[in-house]
């Protein structure tokens, strides 16, 4: 890392890590010859391969940072030694490993500890309640805010209201580095995302929002607030196939009851669930006195291959589907049959 003697900007976050980090690559290789993580090669493997893969002729690093408890960012930013960084959120994920809610706070405000401790500057959305109080709480961090207006007007081709966070701190990047607006511009809107994330698909027979790659709480809340506000266009009906989030912890079942809930709001829409914490939320949710005939519109699965067995059988056919779930559920398989 010394070696190389060049800028390096860190990435971490709840949601949107990897999709900002693509953002954020396309718009400095504007400029600059950059290198960044490749897929989500973001732990304490993938953060020194990240880094041994750049060589001579790389100007700048963009390194994406993962972790599911307290220190691990500490140590990544240990390894990579980030002159800049960006948490693109704080949300409800890996709870169990963090400690709850607050540790996700703490674990990942280790990167602004590291870059107030070492001089750097952290890129922080003024719009963010959480990131704001977060940043000015440590005195010696240079911070460049910027506000999520920066996403209005560009083009892009990503999916979902909340993805304009991850757009608008690749332009704050991109402005602070002097990289000329339409070449901003350009950049954001050459993305096109083909990772399961934030992916649109139109297939023969379904429309499908492809949001497969992780979730959790957060990232679930916002793919659902975002399906129920588009529309089905031509086709008929529509469907929510819903995977477990995992590493929640003590903190599954409320999570798992609380995202069911939510999804039984959205009327006329049936509900495909897969894995267990789902259907533990589900026979909660059928036995409340409140349950009523939303309830029959839930059809669970004990794992992805059920699921695949049934849609054999019975196809969904002329369907509007959000596909959301965690890695481990490999709820991409079943894009295939859809």
């Amino acid at each position: 890392r010394r070696a190389l003697g060049i800028p390096i900007l860190a990435l971490t976050g709840s949601n949107g890590k990897t999709t900002t980090k693509e953002l954020v690559h396309r718009v400095l290789s504007e400029r600059f010859r950059t290198s960044a993580t490749q897929g989500n090669l973001n732990n304490h493997i993938g953060v020194p391969l990240t880094l041994l893969a750049m060589t001579r002729d790389t100007e700048f690093g963009v390194v994406e940072m993962g972790a599911s408890a307290c220190g691990e960012i500490a140590l990544l930013c240990s390894i990579a030694e980030p002159n800049y960084g960006l948490i693109t959120n704080i949300g409800r994920a890996h709870l169990d490993g963090f400690g709850g809610p607050e540790g996700v706070r703490r674990g990942k405000g280790e990167l602004y500890d590291f870059l107030a401790a070492n001089g750097g500057r952290a890129f922080v959305c003024r719009d963010d309640d959480v990131l704001t109080p977060m940043a000015a709480e440590r005195d010696p961090l240079a911070a460049e805010y910027y506000p999520a207006a920066l996403a209005e007007g560009m083009q892009h081709r990503l999916e979902g209201e909340y993805n304009r966070f991850n757009i608008a701190a690749a332009v704050a990047v991109g402005r602070y580095f002097d990289i000329d607006e339409e070449r901003i511009r350009h950049a954001v809107a050459g993305y096109v995302p083909d990772n399961h994330r934030s992916q649109r698909i139109e297939t023969p027979r379904n429309t499908v929002l492809a949001d497969c790659y992780n979730a959790n709480p957060s990232s679930m809340r916002a793919a659902i607030g975002h399906f129920r506000t588009e529309s089905a266009g031509t086709r008929t009906q529509k469907a929510l196939i819903l995977g477990d989030m995992l590493e929640l912890g003590d903190w599954a079942q409320a999570e798992h009851e609380a995202i069911l809930r939510l999804a039984l709001d959205e009327p006329a829409t049936q509900l495909l669930l897969v894995g267990a914490a789902f259907a533990a939320a589900a026979d909660s949710v059928r036995r409340a006195p409140d349950a009523g005939a939303a309830a029959e519109r839930i059809r669970c699965y004990p794992s992805r291959e059920a699921l695949e067995a049934d849609l054999a059988a019975r196809p969904l056919s002329d369907a509007f589907v959000l596909v959301k779930g965690s890695h481990g559920m490999r709820l991409d398989q079943l894009l295939g049959m859809l």
